[in-house]
């Protein structure tokens, strides 16, 4: 019942009903979810008062409805007089009819049925008629093509040594035009017991044509023959052998080349760099003729599209043979000879890259996946860890001996120092340094300034300790000088801290007071010429590195690099100066304490 209906019947109640009528006309209406939702805005006393208001308003309404059409009601009886005689009279009929709606349904879908059956059939004789008429089209290709390659029907005569079938140029190409349209129609017609019975003809053919297209590749190579390439290359192409052609290319000239030049007594004979060179060479001696006729940067507009010998033919086979011949060269034992290896290595790609002459074939030559297992063969992980248990094992060696003093012409006082410095530059230095392991070397040496910057906190509170007890000892010995007035017993305090011997194991105490205090020095001078030669270093090492990386973020960088790393360090030389004034305090003291035994 739609709302309009429901305000026509429902009277309107007072505006105080806690209720709205409406609610009772809902086909999801609900006594407990009623009362639910009207208990949280009223008490049920009220709800209740406000029902029964509702209901005396609802009595009246049926009231005055009944009273306003009593007439109908009591002639309700009356006016149904008969009615089943009419119903029972207009049955009949409706039967009938029913009967003869159900009798044309039955025979439509008799019909639907048989025109389908029909319109199936018709669909199969269509699809036979076409699979024949393609099966009569491959055996008139099939006859056509052999009595263009004088081949016999019935192979009985045929001759099986295949270089006496050679064909030229032009009938090579119609014959593969033919071939093209038989490979659509076989390819139509599978599974076919005629198609069966052809199909040795068929292979027959194909071992003809294959055979006349290599031996006409192979002429227009060592002729240099550019016109007779490039309609082989062509005629390849129409028949979708394209790899086939590039696989030949790659047998036939590039194997044999790399084979003789890819060696381990090669590589020992004259080097990794010379043996890369030399296997470039195959590229102009070797590829030139086929670049000439398939390459996009060639001369002329009659460029054979599809191919790309440098990617599918040249790398492919160089990276085997790499694998297979020469293994060695991968290996990441030495760090130095990798580093030396994977440079070279790296810069015989970027020249191979180079030759490929666009970005398309660069791209394809990226995404081939003999390029991902060239790339996979270099363990850098492994080069990266040796080198880092090298620089960073050798600096944590210096931070253990926090006091012993550099030697020779050092640009540091302290050892550790000079050990930190070299690490940073040794990360970026070029016989160190790999532009795919730059992320991990800028992280060696964030963690190498993290480290220097908590040794400092460390050996700060490691002192600490030790500037509180001196200040303690400083307040004692003038009290006891004060009140001992002219007694020339030394202070206990000083006697004692002065002659105490040094704590086995104490890293902190090995060394002299008058020594602490002169590395507390040389400490802080390093700390401040450190800060001071990090921008250098970035400005200078890290920033080319990057900037040969197009990275483009490197302002961002090295603001970070600042907040994180050099705040720490700019903070501690202060904290080692506390140090030093009291140590200082202790000194003038001491002098003091001198000063009143002497009198």
């Amino acid at each position: 019942m739609t709302k309009e209906i429901a305000k026509t019947l429902l009277p309107v109640g007072p505006s105080s009903l806690c209720f709205n009528k409406d609610e009772f006309m809902k086909d999801s209406f609900s006594v407990d979810e009623f009362v639910s939702t009207c208990r949280k805005r009223v008490q049920l006393e009220q709800l209740r008062d406000d029902l029964t208001v509702y209901q005396r308003l609802l009595r009246s309404a049926m009231i005055e409805l009944i009273n306003k059409d009593y007439a109908d009601f009591v002639n309700l009886s009356a006016n149904l007089v008969g009615l089943d005689k009419a119903i029972n009279t207009l049955s009949v009929p409706l039967q009938n009819v029913k009967q003869e709606v159900t009798t044309v349904d039955t025979a439509v879908l008799e019909s639907l049925s048989f025109i389908k059956q029909k319109l199936k059939k018709r669909a199969e004789i269509r699809q036979r008629i076409a699979c024949l008429q393609r099966l009569m089209t491959i055996s008139e290709l099939v006859d056509k093509m052999e009595r263009l390659l004088n081949i016999p029907k019935d192979g009985s005569t045929f001759d099986s040594d295949l270089s006496t079938h050679t064909l030229d140029g032009a009938l090579i190409e119609r014959v593969a035009t033919e071939f093209n349209q038989l490979q659509f129609h076989v390819t139509r017609n599978k599974k076919v017991a005629l198609l069966e019975a052809i199909r040795p003809r068929i292979v027959q053919i194909t071992s003809v044509l294959q055979h006349s297209l290599e031996q006409q590749f192979v002429v227009g190579l060592q002729q240099k023959k550019t016109d007779v390439l490039r309609q082989c290359l062509r005629t390849y192409a129409t028949i979708d052998k394209v790899k086939d052609v590039e696989q030949l290319f790659r047998q036939n000239v590039i194997r044999p080349h790399v084979e003789e030049v890819v060696s381990e007594g090669r590589l020992s004979e004259v080097g990794l760099k010379v043996m890369f060179g030399q296997v470039l060479e195959v590229i102009p001696k070797h590829c030139q003729t086929l670049l000439s006729v398939t390459s996009a940067l060639a001369k002329g507009s009659d460029v054979v599209q599809g191919y790309d010998i440098l990617v599918n033919s040249v790398w492919p086979e160089i990276v085997i043979c790499l694998e297979a011949r020469t293994p060695l060269i991968f290996a990441p034992g030495d760090p130095d000879e990798f580093h030396q290896k994977y440079t070279i290595s790296m810069q015989f790609l970027d020249d191979f890259e180079t030759s490929c002459g666009s970005l398309t074939s660069v791209r394809r030559l990226r995404s081939h996946p003999s390029y991902s297992t060239f790339m996979s063969k270099w363990s850098l992980p492994v080069y990266f860890q040796i080198r880092f248990q090298e620089i960073a094992g050798t600096f944590e060696t210096a931070l253990s001996a926090p006091f012993v003093s550099s030697s020779g012409d050092a640009e540091f006082s302290l050892a550790a120092n000079v050990e930190l410095w070299c690490g940073l530059c040794q990360c970026w230095e070029e016989r160190v340094y790999l532009p795919a392991l730059c992320h991990r070397f800028w992280k060696l040496s964030l963690l190498m300034l993290r480290r220097y910057s908590t040794w400092l906190q460390e050996l700060y509170e490691e002192k600490k300790t030790t500037v509180r007890s001196d200040i303690e000892n400083v307040d004692v010995s003038l009290s006891l000088q004060a009140s001992a007035g002219g007694q020339r017993s030394a202070s206990p305090a000083f006697s004692d801290r002065r002659s105490a011997s040094p704590a086995p194991g104490d890293k902190s105490t090995t060394v002299s007071e008058t020594d602490f205090l002169q590395y507390c020095v040389l400490l802080i001078a390093d700390a401040e010429k450190l800060v001071g030669k990090m921008p250098l270093l970035f400005v200078d090492k890290v920033k080319p590195r990057l900037q040969e990386l197009n990275f483009t973020d490197i302002n961002l960088l090295q603001g970070e690099h600042k907040s994180s790393v050099f705040s720490p360090l700019v903070r501690m030389p202060p904290l080692l100066r506390v140090r030093l004034f009291y140590a200082k305090i202790e000194s003038i003291a001491f002098l003091f304490q001198r000063s009143v035994n002497d009198k």
